[in-house]
């Protein structure tokens, strides 16, 4: 299915141009080599571009379209007018070497018989230039010996005077031709595209996944005989075309050098596309998974019209709610590539899902927070320790909500005790974002259908569920402590919080003992201040007591239970900081 999808992106692509036909890639070339006609090097052709990269301005070697590059994990393999200083010019930073030597021969070979057929200005100075280049006085060249460091540093092609010799049309006829004939491999059904064709035995190397290796890994790959079975080596035990390989391959590497497209949950790296190649789809998905502060209105707009059953359209494009979209998440396992999850659903579907999690995950926030929605970046930042130098989430579990997130389905268990143990560790540090995770929680997980009212976005003065109350009670208790005593550093909060979460019945009498004390002292300061808390605390308690047949607090509170405490809390500390309504 992953296989079959991206090779049918890859056709979309090809119909819009923005991938190379059959038998041609894009490589990173970071030099030309300047040839005359009679083969001679006149100069080096610099081809980096500057470009910024976070604060700083780097020179990156761009993409350009060249012949299909071979795969090298060992032995010499020449590819065809794009390759290393080995192949084309038989030196690498130390020198020439026997082994250079042996690389350069090879590209030799290879050039001269590719080339023979053709007798154009741009073949003949290839051909002139292998048979007249000596690599063992390579730095006698006074435009190679200066260039060294960055000749040696990346792939290099050919400069012809008027043009690349890969873009030579006789050239491109050639090889398009010779990749056509190049057949005799084993031959079998295809199992993408389920005809018979030759059987690709190695896949294509796939390059951008965070984590694995530089050079690139396979997605495909049976490198021991652990692997095998019915006598069938490497890529035969999944019989896959060449054609099929090359479409798979091009596409997801497409995919990943799309920067904009591509994001990291963990260690997984993200891609997604729509079925017919439309990047409109590909932008809107990324500023709904990961908002920020210049997307707010367009995200509020598009959710406004789902909700009313209205047409959607960003920036004046209509989009089509059936309009098929995949997203693959991929992770590293040592030289090949592990698939952390493969998710395929309708746009509009995968809308209706993640405008329902932001719906569960609205509350009220502080004045200093411009941002309405919470991407899933900063919901994995709420539950890891930031000043620990390994501020990574668990393996899977980022992944994990990623997934529930599209699907619609219960958020992972993890995620909720994570917050807990974080907000127990931090001494009651209840953020904004941590408070809408268990609200989300307790709606999704713990089916709290009472709480999708919007009256559970801000404080719920009439809600009579206990652990509610005590979180409010306790946020009371917090600000009468700050009332009496301006500036102080360390409250109840950094002493008491947990253990009042978990087993209020120990810890609440202690807490109106301190209360009192802390009342004196506003008697004499603040006695207006004074009368307003007791009459809160005083309804509060009354609530508790009206709920229950026994007055009291209980002895121990459950998870959900817990997370009513975070939730009420949460909501009387914003409460009390809310700015007041002019009149």
């Amino acid at each position: 299915m992953i296989l079959q999808s991206l090779a049918a992106h890859y056709e979309a692509l090809a119909r819009q141009e923005k991938v190379p036909r059959r038998g041609w890639c894009r490589a990173k070339v970071s030099c030309a080599l300047d040839i005359d006609s009679e083969g001679k090097v006149r100069g080096i052709i610099s081809l980096k571009q500057e470009e910024e990269l976070g604060k700083k301005k780097v020179w990156i070697s761009p993409f350009i379209e060249v012949p299909e590059m071979v795969l090298r994990a060992s032995g010499i393999s020449a590819n065809f007018l794009c390759d290393n200083a080995k192949y084309l010019l038989g030196i690498e930073k130390e020198g020439a070497g026997k082994r250079t030597i042996k690389c350069f021969e090879a590209a030799k070979k290879r050039h001269l018989e590719l080339l023979e057929p053709v007798n154009t200005a741009a073949a003949d100075a290839v051909k002139k230039f292998f048979c007249t280049w000596d690599p063992e006085k390579a730095k006698e060249n006074p435009y190679i010996s200066e260039r060294w460091e960055e000749i040696t540093g990346g792939n290099l092609i050919f400069y012809t005077g008027k043009c690349y010799a890969q873009e030579d049309e006789q050239i491109q006829i050639m090889w398009d031709d010779n990749v056509q004939r190049d057949q005799g491999g084993e031959e079998g059904i295809c199992l993408v595209t389920g005809e018979k064709t030759e059987i690709s035995q190695i896949h294509g190397t796939i390059k951008g996944v965070h984590g694995a290796q530089a050079v690139g890994a396979a997605l495909v790959s049976f490198n021991a005989p652990a692997f095998e079975s019915f006598e069938k080596e490497q890529s035969y035990n999944a019989p896959v075309g060449r054609y099929a390989v090359f479409a798979y391959t091009t596409a997801l590497n497409y995919l990943l050098s799309q920067r904009n497209f591509v994001f990291r949950i963990g260690e997984t790296t993200v891609v997604f596309w729509a079925e017919d190649g439309e990047e409109l789809y590909q932008r809107a998905f990324s500023d709904f998974m990961e908002p920020c502060e210049d997307n707010q209105e367009v995200i509020r707009g598009v959710f406004e019209k789902l909700e009313d059953g209205q047409q959607i359209d960003i920036d004046g494009i209509d989009i089509n709610p059936e309009q098929s979209f995949y997203i693959l998440g991929l992770g590293p396992n040592a030289a090949r590539l592990s698939v952390r999850f493969f998710y395929r659903d309708s746009f509009g579907n995968l809308l209706e899902n993640i405008n329902s999690h932001y719906s569960r995950m609205e509350i009220v926030k502080p004045s200093w927070d411009t941002q309405e929605y919470l991407g899933i970046g900063r919901l994995v930042r709420e539950i890891v320790n930031l000043k620990s130098k390994d501020s990574k989430p668990q393996p899977g579990m980022a992944s994990s909500l990623f997934q529930s997130i599209l699907s619609g389905s219960r958020y992972p268990e993890s995620l909720y005790s994570n917050v807990l143990m974080r907000i127990r560790a931090e001494q009651g540090t209840v953020t904004r974002g941590r408070a809408a995770i268990v609200k989300a929680h307790l709606i999704r997980n713990y089916n709290y259908e009472w709480i999708k009212e919007d009256t559970f976005v801000s404080l719920n003065e009439e809600c009579r569920n206990i652990a509610y109350i005590l979180g409010r009670e306790f946020a009371v208790m917090e600000a009468i402590q700050e009332e009496a005593n301006p500036g102080i550093i360390a409250t109840i909060k950094d002493r008491y919080f947990n253990s009042a979460c978990a087993t209020p019945a120990s810890v609440f009498p202690v807490l109106f003992k301190l209360k009192e004390s802390h009342m004196r002292k506003l008697q004499n300061d603040k006695k207006g201040v004074k009368i307003h808390y007791e009459k809160l605390l005083t309804r509060l308690q009354g609530m508790i007591e009206v709920k229950n047949d026994k007055p009291g607090c209980p002895r121990r509170l459950s998870l959900e239970e817990q997370g009513m405490f975070i939730l009420g809390y949460y909501h009387q500390v914003q409460k009390r900081f809310e700015k007041k309504e002019e009149a």
